[in-house]
């Protein structure tokens, strides 16, 4: 089995092995579901090169609620089939394939009507236990009075409710677990790139052979061959079809959903919450020292690349939620915020919160398959669909989806160095709180980590700006996770971006410096990191002040994107 450093070396490597070779399956799109149809293929002894245009789960992926969750509110939609699939992937990730990176975290759902909304809420709670089966993962629901439910939320305000109801879901760091999976793939024999743009399709006639995909950090371009092409490009699946040529490009209709990170002490809870809105529901979610509250659900018509939150998205978050807290937040309250785009499909439903989350696997044309819609948690379903189909124009004879057993990196061994972190922390040094965070970002592959330390015990100390992360998890970054710029570590590999009062501008200097030895930066290449991301932190808090999205993206869209190759920051998708 292939190593799963994905160090410049091995960029480098595979880019020109995509140019030399062909292969069963290219998929195109490096978010959970593009990666999840790589690990799929790959692990049914296919032949598998994998290309993102920006950075692994640099849409949608990296900028959800962070939750693993069959979805209660579809039961209202009487979306059975959905939730019980979401459900039982739940379950999978709880238990097999990324008990590191999926845990469980208990909900409460305040009641404000009596009698009859504790029925009706305790009756689909009820379904929502008997769907996630007999031997579920995580506890079943509680029915609490108010006293006790202000046990849990000694932060609410008493007049706020007058009862509870407690289920439990799962989190997950949405951008670590996207790269778990890639990086399982790569382990298992995949060719992954990022920074590597499809510009155009290979065609035979009517029928799609490839790609030709544009290295953003070089500037050359290399056509990449290919029995099927597989898109996974989520939002931008209506640019994908019109690339391939197809009649009907108007699938999407994306949501806007913006969350706001505020530090846990402002709010004194013992668990998550979920809150009705008149729109859809809003989550207050544990993160680490923070709370994650979310979200919003508005149209998005605008540049799908990099989605905005104004403050009319912030006003709205805040407002509703200081309608049930005892000390009620505000602006100064919070440190980070961050907005993606739901990659709905379209339907006739005008609010875009109605629009059903179901996927679409369809081949519009030979060759060609394109995969969309559909939710985090049911990844890995969609990524088996889309192979499914490529197989299927094939007509080849392939073993069946083993992805339901094919645990992701860093899970196999997980339960036992965890059992263990205590002789973990006395042998590398690290205090026990470090080892646990360790452990539940990268798992098994922390020894990776403490194999650094040990070799440069200064690795071992905090970052200076950023007291969360150690300074051997930037190295990492940049030799085993293929991060590429500074703002690839800043807000995905790590998330100082979200985390840190100032967005982290204090700490980018001392990452950029990490960085630079293993990628070969210059004292001028880390100065243009540095500046490029301070740029891009002044220009996200800017339109954050904006009254709407229009005035919040002329903001934002003032900062390029980075590229080491100068001329291709607006290269097509």
């Amino acid at each position: 089995m292939r190593s799963a450093a994905l160090g410049p070396q091995y960029r480098t490597r595979v880019l020109r092995e995509m140019s030399e070779n062909d292969y069963d399956v290219l998929v195109v799109g490096g978010g959970i579901v593009g990666a999840g149809a790589a690990l799929d293929a790959v692990s049914r002894g296919l032949s598998v090169a994998l290309v993102e245009a920006r950075d692994w789960a640099a849409g949608s992926s990296s900028r959800s609620s962070k939750l693993i969750h069959g979805g209660l509110r579809y039961l209202e939609q009487l979306d059975f089939r959905l939730v019980r699939e979401a459900l039982k992937e739940r379950h999978l990730l709880l238990t097999r394939l990324a008990p590191h990176l999926v845990h469980p975290v208990p909900f409460l759902f305040p009641l404000t009507h009596r009698i009859w909304e504790r029925f009706y809420i305790s009756a689909g709670m009820t379904l929502y236990d008997f769907l996630g089966g007999l031997r579920s993962a995580v506890p079943r629901h509680r029915h609490l009075s108010r006293r006790g439910a202000l046990r849990e939320a000694p932060g609410l305000h008493p007049d706020a409710l007058i009862g509870a109801l407690q289920y439990f879901d799962a989190q997950t760091d949405d951008a670590r677990m996207t790269l778990a999976v890639a990086r399982t793939a790569a382990r298992y024999g995949a060719a992954v790139a990022t920074r590597a743009r499809v510009t155009g399709l290979l065609r035979e006639g009517p029928r799609v052979t490839g790609a030709r995909v544009l290295d953003l950090e070089s500037g050359q371009e290399i056509a990449v061959r290919a029995r099927q092409v597989i898109s996974a490009t989520g939002v931008w699946t209506d640019e994908s079809l019109a690339m391939a040529g197809t009649r009907d490009t108007h699938t999407m209709k994306p949501s806007k959903g913006v969350h706001i990170v505020v530090p846990r002490e402002r709010i004194s809870l013992r668990t998550a919450m979920i809150l009705r809105t008149e729109k859809s529901v809003l989550f207050v979610i544990p993160w680490g020292r923070y709370w994650v509250i979310g979200t919003t659900d508005t149209p998005w018509s605008l540049d799908k690349d990099r989605p905005v939150a104004s403050r009319a998205d912030i006003d709205y978050l805040l407002d509703h939620v200081n309608v049930v807290l005892r000390r009620p937040l505000s602006h100064d309250d919070i440190e980070g915020v961050y907005a993606g785009l739901r990659p709905l499909l379209a339907g006739n439903a005008e609010n875009t919160a109605k629009l059903s989350r179901e996927h679409l696997v369809a081949a519009p044309v030979p060759g060609f398959v394109v995969v969309a819609g559909g939710k985090y948690t049911t990844y890995r379903v969609m990524a088996k669909d889309a192979v499914d189909m490529a197989l299927r124009d094939l007509g080849a004879e392939a073993p069946q989806s083993v992805t339901d057993r094919v645990p992701l990196i860093g899970a196999t061994g997980y339960e036992a160095l965890w059992n263990g972190r205590r002789a973990l922390a006395e042998r590398s040094g690290l205090n026990l709180p470090s080892v646990e965070r360790l452990l539940r970002r990268y798992g098994a592959d922390v020894e990776d980590l403490l194999d650094l330390i040990a070799a440069d015990p200064s690795l071992g100390r905090a970052l200076e700006g950023a007291p969360g992360y150690l300074r051997a998890e930037v190295v990492y970054a940049a030799s085993h996770e293929q991060a590429l710029h500074l703002e690839d570590t800043m807000t995905r590999r790590t998330h100082i971006f979200i985390e840190e009062r100032d967005r982290g501008r204090a700490a980018a200097p001392e990452v950029a410096a990490l960085m630079a030895p293993v990628l070969g930066w210059d004292d001028e290449a880390v100065r243009r990191e540095t500046d490029h991301y301070r740029l891009l932190v002044h220009a996200e808090i800017t339109a954050e002040r904006q009254p709407d999205d229009i005035a919040a993206e002329t903001v934002l869209h003032a900062v390029p994107e980075p590229s080491a190759h100068a001329g291709t920051a607006d290269a097509g998708r």
